[in-house]
């Protein structure tokens, strides 16, 4: 019902406004180009050093399909999935934050017909841009270095999309209710947590057991599962899955974010 009332009242030619308004402001900042492009090369500098380098040293990781591959191999989906998630937090946390706080632009939005569920859409639909220019670079260098076939890079990248979805959606939700900058240091703690322990750099079977379930209730463990599945050319049933709780934490956090929205500038 919720969703549906929600549905009714969206004009894609007004969440579209929304994102023009974030393109007009990318074609006017120089400076927030650079900061565009660095964001490709973090996940890419793990990759060589610990996916390449460190891998001279690990060998080689068995899947559970019974094949051996190397560790490179392994790590590079698992890249990939964290450059979604970094990319889509990173306009939906300090971006977000900042127009809605500080510069006022939601204000000054929702003085116009845009309601305030079409400007999360909007945000969102900017952050799932931005971490799709991520993740389409980072898979034409997973092809060029052998880490994936082409076809399966292909079938992996609306993966990526769903988790930029996810990830994007979670950290508006997450922004609305951020009292000032140094909430920021709890946010980037938690992020730099789910990147280390979501099976991103060793099989998740290899943590203790308590570990190990906590990890697997994590949202970049299913975002890495997904991402990693398909691009080593891994289909199965246990996707769905993996699809069905990134697409949940998507819809929860665009709900509660337009709620906070309405609430915080519309009261």
């Amino acid at each position: 019902m919720v969703t549906a009332l929600v549905v009714r009242h969206v004009s894609a030619g007004r969440v579209g406004a929304v994102v023009g308004r974030n393109l007009g402001a990318l074609r006017s900042g120089a400076s927030y180009w650079l900061v565009l492009v660095s964001g490709f090369f973090e996940p890419l500098l793990y990759l060589l050093s610990i996916g390449v380098g460190v891998g001279a040293l690990v060998g080689r990781i068995p899947l559970g399909d019974g094949r051996v591959v190397s560790y490179a191999v392994f790590v590079a989906p698992a890249m990939l999935a964290a450059s979604a998630m970094n990319g889509a937090l990173a306009e939906t946390t300090f971006n977000f934050f900042f127009k809605m706080k500080y510069a006022k632009t939601f204000e000054a939005i929702l003085a116009t017909p845009v309601r305030p569920v079409e400007v999360a859409l909007g945000e969102l639909s900017w952050a799932m841009i931005r971490s799709s220019f991520y993740t389409a670079a980072f898979l034409v260098v997973m092809v060029v270095l052998g880490l994936a076939e082409p076809l399966w890079a292909v079938a992996a990248f609306p993966a990526t999309m769903l988790v930029g979805l996810a990830f994007g959606a979670a950290g508006m939700a997450m922004s609305t209710l951020l009292r000032g900058w140094q909430d920021f240091d709890l946010m980037n703690a938690a992020q730099f947590s789910l990147f280390l322990f979501s099976g991103t750099f060793a099989p998740v079977r290899d943590y203790p057991p308590v570990l190990e379930a906590v990890v697997v209730a994590t949202p970049l463990y299913h975002a890495v599962e997904l991402v990693r599945g398909l691009a080593l050319g891994q289909p199965s049933w246990a996707l769905v899955g993996h699809v069905v709780y990134l697409a949940v934490m998507m819809v929860a956090g665009l709900w509660f974010a337009a709620g906070r929205i309405q609430r915080v500038l519309c009261a």
